[in-house]
């Protein structure tokens, strides 16, 4: 009995692969921005629809970049439920998280908590569109242009989704990618910023190269958050297959639904009316009082069977010890976020995932009734 584990990278074939890395070997060009770094960064905005983009290292990187191009200080807004690099990243910018519960449906910073957690000290809201599913934009915006705040979108899940044909990433400020090896696209490691103008692009771009705008002047104290022509090469190559992962994934995500529907206690999440989705991940919320075991009890049994599921995201960032001191980290803030933390159970889905092998997964929750 294989192992199932809850994501795997979806790669392209490796002789394809082989060859950029031979064209990388004859031109010894490995970074500094060098021909398919910024080919990658052209196919990405075409694919995506959005304007200007700037590709980095990792997505902790582009993250922190964002804060920094955008000069973010004090206090800002976001959400427990997430990775923990989210919040990280505001602590490596000297800021201090305020968390702020989340809605029950997609489990994304609920806009109606949002006022009452701004203080004088707030310049910014940073939400993230949890497993893809796009956040309130349009509500998070009214209140940013009220109080006069930046928003910063944590959209490591979100490649590719959008709203009524429109991508997602063209919302707020800027948007933060992540390209890891368990996204939807993998660049190995890797990240990007998506932003609205040249100026804005070039600043990044400023940033992510030492502050650098040209072989003599240092503009900016920035860092080194360049992606290297081999991670530029196997995002271009995943950007031809994109596509057909998706749709692999899709069919995986239909098949879930309509082998649970007969499960009770067990929540699962339809496709949101106008979304693109990119089914990246597949949530399941587990009601202890009525499946008669605990989320924990059913990650216990799937492992049991080889079938490793992720508790994303358990326990919150605001119950480790880093934050758990701040005021808003208490559980009375954030209820909602704390009960689904609690109920929520990530089961495989990746499209090389076979028929068989979410048959497995089924029975086993089948079985634990």
């Amino acid at each position: 009995m294989k192992d199932i584990f809850v994501t795997q990278p979806s790669l392209p074939p490796l002789d394809e692969f082989v060859k950029y890395l031979e064209d990388i070997w004859k031109t010894k060009c490995l970074t500094n921005e060098g021909k398919y770094h910024q080919e990658f960064e052209i196919n990405l905005c075409d694919y995506l629809g959005v304007e200007y983009n700037s590709i980095f290292a990792n997505g902790t990187l582009a993250l922190m970049t964002a804060l920094q191009v955008l000069r973010v200080t004090g206090e800002v807004i976001t959400t427990p439920y997430s990775f923990v690099a989210t919040t990280h990243a505001l602590h490596w910018n000297g800021i201090k998280p305020i968390f702020c519960d989340i809605e029950p449906i997609t489990m994304n910073l609920d806009p109606k908590k949002i006022e009452a957690a701004i203080t004088p000290q707030t310049t910014a809201i940073l939400p993230v569109h949890i497993y893809g599913n796009p956040c309130n934009v349009d509500e998070i915006q009214k209140i940013a242009d009220i109080y006069g705040l930046k928003v910063i979108y944590d959209a490591a899940h979100a490649f590719g989704v959008e709203v009524n044909g429109n991508s997602i990433l063209n919302c707020g400020d800027l948007s933060v990618l992540s390209f890891h090896a368990t996204k939807v696209i993998t660049t190995f490691e890797g990240g990007a910023i998506v932003c609205h103008d040249e100026i804005m692009k070039k600043r990044i771009d400023f940033l992510k190269n030492f502050g650098y705008s040209d072989e003599i002047t240092v503009v900016g104290q920035g860092i080194n958050g360049k992606m290297n022509e081999v991670q530029a090469a196997m995002g271009l190559l995943q950007l031809k297959y994109i596509d057909s992962a998706r749709e692999k994934s899709q069919k995986i995500a239909c098949l879930y639904r309509e082998m649970m529907e007969e499960v009770k206690g067990i929540r699962y999440l339809n496709d949101f009316e106008g979304v693109k989705h990119n089914y990246s991940y597949f949530p399941i919320f587990i009601d202890e009082r009525e499946y008669r075991k605990s989320r924990d009890e059913v990650y216990e049994e799937l492992k049991a069977n080889k079938i490793f599921a992720r508790r994303y995201f358990y326990p919150l960032i605001s119950q480790f010890s880093a934050y758990k001191g701040l005021p808003s980290a208490s559980v009375s803030n954030l209820p909602v976020a704390d009960r689904l933390s609690n109920e929520i159970l990530c089961l495989p889905i990746y499209p090389d995932l076979d028929h068989n092998d979410v048959e497995r997964v089924i029975n086993v929750l089948r079985n634990g009734q």
